[in-house]
């Protein structure tokens, strides 16, 4: 029998591997209808409102991302780009089981590729996650890049 650390290591292994495999539908599928992906623009940042972020979307944008990713039509991802993360064990940081509450930070190397260019990202990931009728769900979803104040090319795909 697996303890509920394993399960939520395991969690976050697993979403990675949907990234990797290009199942994005099935990726956003993990997260909760109030979900957010946010990737902040600054070392320490707080708050994603107040400041600029790389990214800060709610479960619609990541789903018009999505279908702009695997359109027929967007030739930009023609062909398509493919990524792989690198993990180290997910470390879990929060644990209510009470309210059903989890957090956990994941160190990370993520290569992104598209036909001769190979971009590679270094940071930490942290998820928030809840349990809802017994499945768990990502409620937040914060990527924290190591040098996040840098100027960037497109980042096409989820770390």
């Amino acid at each position: 029998m697996t303890s509920s650390a394993d399960r939520l290591i395991d969690f976050v292994l697993d979403e990675a591997h949907l990234l990797d495999e290009g199942r994005f539908t099935e990726w956003l599928d993990l997260f909760t209808e109030d979900a957010r992906y946010w990737m902040p623009a600054a070392p320490g940042q707080t708050d994603p409102k107040l400041h600029n972020s790389l990214m800060y979307e709610d479960k619609l944008l990541l789903r018009i991302r999505i279908e702009r990713l695997t359109g027929a039509r967007t030739y930009s991802e023609q062909p398509r780009s493919r990524c792989h993360h690198l993990l180290q064990t997910p470390r879990v940081e929060h644990l209510d089981h009470d309210r059903r509450e989890y957090r956990l930070r994941t160190s990370f190397h993520y290569v992104e590729t598209r036909l001769d260019r190979q971009t590679l990202y270094a940071g930490w990931a942290s998820h928030h996650l809840v349990e809802i009728d017994g499945v768990l769900r990502i409620r937040l979803k914060r990527v924290d890049l190591v040098n996040c104040d840098a100027a960037f090319g497109n980042i096409s795909l989820f770390m």
